[in-house]
């Protein structure tokens, strides 16, 4: 990812962020970051102190290590946590207020899609997209509300999806009903916190050029990479997909208690406008 012209927000230099899904896959010397390491980096070039978790610490560890790469000078700590389990997401919360006594940011950024219609999707596969798009926002804002509030200063931005609010061309319901209601989470919650100098919001990105797409062609193409990323790129109106970078930059923005500071229970479409168009394949 290039610094290049990314924005600067001067009232996040020094604020904790509490990031879920801060992994990455792939070569270490890759071009191509996933959401939760874009999203790492570009605050951490804001001079915002990470500590972030994923399920697999190795692939935290990626990520740490390609930021520091890049920012010597950067504050990011990784741990191991479940963020489907209410005792590991605790233990990740009171881990960081041991280390920096407060939470400013919470990025919610972890997410699966399974492939499925409810006529065909098993009950154990519905019930995992529950727990791990839905359930998981659940626990960590049950644990870091309570924190900002008494802070009386907070943002919570949650990455949804543009597959919450129309099919985007492959059968996902369990993953679209969750992120739907993960934005009506953000919504509703955003009004009850309203009044105690905390933020929700929600970015909702459409298809995105990732890693996570090599996953996504062996789910949905048979393993068809090159066949899967040419179809995503003629889906999007502008012609090619979106970047983890895209994403980063809209969760930065939002996290801003002087850019965004009248900005609370909204949803930010990232999307290059496929969810204005009729379909394009």
């Amino acid at each position: 990812m290039s610094a290049q012209d990314a924005p600067i927000y001067p009232d996040l230099k020094g604020k904790v962020a509490l990031i879920t899904g801060i992994g990455q896959d792939g070569a270490a010397d890759s071009s191509n970051w996933g959401n939760g390491a874009a999203i790492s980096l570009a605050l951490a070039r804001n001079g915002v102190k990470i500590f972030g978790c994923d399920i697999r610490l190795d692939a935290g560890q990626r990520t740490k290590s390609r930021i520091e790469a890049e920012l010597p000078d950067a504050t990011i700590d990784v741990v191991q946590a479940d963020v489907t389990s209410s005792s590991s997401v605790e233990g990740f919360v009171q881990e960081c207020m041991r280390k920096h006594n407060r939470i400013d940011i919470l990025i919610n950024n972890v997410g699966r899609s399974e492939k499925g219609g409810p006529a065909d999707m098993s009950e154990a596969v519905w019930d995992s997209q529950v727990d791990i798009n839905l359930k998981s926002v659940y626990l960590t804002c049950h644990s870091v509300l309570p924190i900002m509030e008494a802070q009386r200063a907070g943002a919570v931005v949650s990455i949804s999806s543009v597959a919450s609010l129309r099919y985007i061309g492959k059968p996902q319901v369990a993953y679209a009903a969750t992120k739907a209601a993960l934005t009506q989470f953000t919504k509703h919650t955003a009004v009850i916190y309203a009044d105690k100098g905390v933020r929700l919001n929600a970015v909702l990105p459409g298809l995105m050029f990732t890693p996570l797409v090599q996953v996504l062609a062996e789910k949905y193409a048979g393993g068809d990479y090159e066949g899967f990323v040419k179809t995503r790129h003629a889906q999007v109106p502008t012609g090619q997909m979106g970047t983890s970078e895209d994403v980063a930059h809209a969760v930065v923005f939002l996290s801003s208690n002087v850019a965004a500071r009248y900005i609370t229970g909204t949803e930010l479409v990232v999307d290059g406008a496929i969810v204005q168009s009729t379909g394009r394949t």
